[in-house]
């Protein structure tokens, strides 16, 4: 399994520090990458997250399946 995990369907207001904060609970992130659009530079509502262990981001995924962030 991969630690790189995709996060969908942000609000445009979540930022990367809420995102890193929500996902520590399940161990620890290496990585917190926020796509924006390159011309605005407005956040897209997606993010990517690296956990430090397969084992970790699957208490991620298991643990912020359906959760509201933000």
């Amino acid at each position: 399994m991969n630690n790189r995990l995709y996060v969908g369907n942000l609000s445009y207001n979540t930022g990367a520090d809420a995102v890193r904060v929500a996902f520590a609970e399940f161990g620890a992130v290496e990585d917190v990458y926020m796509v924006t659009d390159r011309d605005t530079g407005r956040p897209r509502g997606f993010a990517f997250v690296t956990m430090s262990t397969p084992e970790e981001a699957q208490k991620a995924i298991e643990g912020m399946d359906g959760k509201v962030l933000d």
